[in-house]
């Protein structure tokens, strides 16, 4: 993999998500993607079909799934649990499975539909979160005029990448918020890690991104 890192962005078609992926981001979510964009002279808007309902799939999926892992220790000691997760999983368990038998076919059609997208693109752009990190504790974030929960939402821009298994490396821009910085997920098709990692080297090169080690 190494050696692959060298090779620079030159010669790769590079598309910037826009739609579902602008419209649930933030001035800075939006500002770090634009600042990549630009350091990668990426300037094809591109809109994921069927993202919404690929969402929404994951999310039942996900449910169902986490509550399956945690079932046994859900029966024998659920006091332990943090008392919004026990909830969360506990309400997945109780999914009807024909919800779940149609998410899944939801899921495939979706991922046949960006597999077409990646016929036009080899890496694609999208926010991390829709905002900088919330303070601790915090149960809502506000996303262009409307007032969310944390905990459902702050993943809604990664969800419908993770759930059919893209790869995705994201790199930390910093300035489009004053203390912290943003994610930025350098998106490529199923397999195609080394193109994701080619991106990020070429953006840490030209000093765009950066991981700085904290000092303690």
């Amino acid at each position: 993999m190494a050696p692959l890192l060298v090779r620079g962005t030159q010669g790769l078609r590079i598309g910037v998500l826009g739609g579902y992926f602008r419209a649930n981001a933030g001035a800075e979510a939006t500002a770090a993607v634009d600042r990549v964009a630009d350091a990668l002279a990426a300037h094809a808007s591109v809109e994921l079909p069927l993202v919404e309902a690929g969402r929404a799939a994951a999310f039942l999926i996900t449910n169902a799934e986490g509550a399956a892992l945690h079932l046994d220790d859900l029966r024998r000691r659920a006091h332990d649990f943090e008392p919004l997760s026990r909830d969360r999983f506990l309400a997945g368990a109780l999914l009807p499975a024909a919800w779940i038998a149609r998410a899944q076919r939801v899921r495939r059609a979706y991922a046949e539909a960006v597999a077409r997208v990646f016929g036009r693109f080899d890496v694609l752009l999208a926010p991390a979160t829709p905002s900088a990190a919330t303070p601790v504790g915090a149960e809502r974030f506000e996303i262009n005029g409307q007032s969310l929960p944390v905990r459902p939402n702050m993943g809604l821009l990664t969800q419908p990448i993770s759930c059919i298994g893209l790869p995705v490396c994201s790199v930390p821009v910093w300035g489009a918020h004053a203390r912290l910085p943003i994610g930025v997920q350098l998106i490529a098709a199923p397999w195609r890690e080394d193109l994701a990692l080619r991106v990020a080297a070429a953006l840490e090169d030209a000093g765009v991104v950066r991981a700085p080690v904290a000092t303690l």
